[in-house]
């Protein structure tokens, strides 16, 4: 009767082993499935994270791109945010990131005279498949906040040179600050600057020859080369890099061409502009001129950044509006029935240390409202140092 117990407890342990196994196996199993579980969340988790790194990525990268293409003729002169937007590519016909990372697109604001937005949004390029393909994905949306980064090209005079300037007949350099006729949203008149701005070069004068200014001529020491080919922000080589017009040597009459869909042609090379009709179509155009030797300009008009590699003779009745800059000689001659041959600031480098003639009525007057206007039509953008970039959502 004992025995027969004992036999019937050992069967009772014998069951309990298979028991336990099947536990056990059952616990290892699960932790196997929660590990691998893990595994899987974690490796997602990774995917994830390395996709909206790329993302953010391929948006910086639009962001640059839009700095580095910058086209200050078609996007400094546009209107403030919200009367105007530039679309920058779109969400169905996004641009391909650097390395073939993603895809972004955008806009760009004008917020201000001299502030931009720059907002893209960029996907990596599994998530771009998959939103064309109607899927979702990562995306990451910053903006950059730029402002104008205007050349400074130390223009304090109407006419700064290395050389001697002689006035003859009715010539005028004149460095009391003016506005030209028309230009309606000019700031008031600053204050006068020099007439003539010169190492101490000879200014003689003949006739009723005059130069005005506070004072009339100013001798600056410093003034020498590079003062006329190395500015603050730019050289003159990379600003003839730069321009929006390149001519030979020759002479020239220059006119705005109202042809074209935006009622101003500004693929025409002798279309530098309207300074004389601000309001019309080219009075908003103001181009970078490089002409690569002398010339000479015999009618009727034009505005921006004049830089000629050689000397220019002005003509007649013929203006510009802005900044000129000559790596020799200027020379003028009459002036016909117009105020002026210049309203900006014109600086001659005189190669040859040669004598600047100006005659008949040819007239300098200093314009600090057409210096700005041209350095703010042409300037490119950089970005703010301080908050420039804000991610957006």
């Amino acid at each position: 009767m004992k025995e027969r117990g004992m036999k019937r407890i050992l069967r009772d342990e014998r069951g309990m082993a298979l028991a336990v196994a099947i536990f056990a196996l059952v616990v290892v199993g699960a932790l196997v499935a929660g590990a691998f579980f893990a595994g899987t969340q974690e490796q997602r988790v990774g995917e994830n994270q390395r996709r909206v790194q790329t993302s953010f990525g391929v948006a910086e990268a639009g962001v640059q791109e839009r700095v580095m293409s910058w086209q200050p003729d078609s996007m400094n002169k546009r209107q403030e945010y919200p009367q105007d937007s530039v679309p920058i590519y779109s969400l169905a016909a996004a641009a391909t990131a650097p390395g073939g990372t993603g895809r972004y697109f955008g806009y760009s604001y004008k917020l201000g005279s001299n502030i931009f937005l720059i907002d893209v949004t960029g996907r990596d390029q599994a998530s771009a498949n998959g939103v064309i393909a109607g899927g979702s994905g990562a995306r990451q949306r910053i903006g950059m906040i730029t402002r104008l980064a205007p050349v400074d090209f130390g223009i304090h005079a109407s006419l700064t040179t290395q050389g001697g300037v002689n006035l003859t007949g009715n010539a005028d350099v004149n460095g009391n600050d003016q506005n030209p006729a028309g230009w309606l949203n000019c700031d008031p008149s600053g204050p006068p600057q020099a007439g003539i701005r010169d190492p101490g070069a000879n200014v003689g004068t003949s006739g009723n020859g005059s130069v005005q200014g506070n004072p009339p001529v100013v001798n600056d020491p410093s003034i020498n080369n590079n003062s006329f080919t190395n500015f603050g922000g730019a050289t003159y080589a990379q600003l003839a890099a730069r321009a929006t017009i390149t001519l030979g040597p020759g002479t020239y009459k220059t006119n705005p061409n109202f042809g074209g869909p935006t009622g101003c042609d500004k693929t025409d090379l002798l279309n530098w502009g309207d300074g004389l009709n601000p309001a019309s179509a080219c009075g908003s155009y103001f181009p970078i001129i490089h002409i690569t030797g002398d010339a000479t300009l015999n009618g009727d008009q034009g505005q921006g950044i004049l830089l000629v590699d050689g000397t220019l003779s002005v003509q007649g009745s013929y203006q510009f509006f802005g900044i000129a800059i000559m790596q020799n000689d200027l020379k003028t001659a009459g002036g016909g029935n117009t105020d002026a041959h210049f309203w900006g600031g014109v600086m001659a480098k005189n190669a040859d240390l040669g004598t600047q003639s100006l005659s008949g009525k040819a007239t300098l007057n200093y314009s600090s409202c057409s210096i700005l206007t041209a350095l703010q039509a042409t300037s490119q953008i950089s970005m703010m140092r301080q908050r420039g970039w804000v991610q957006l959502y």
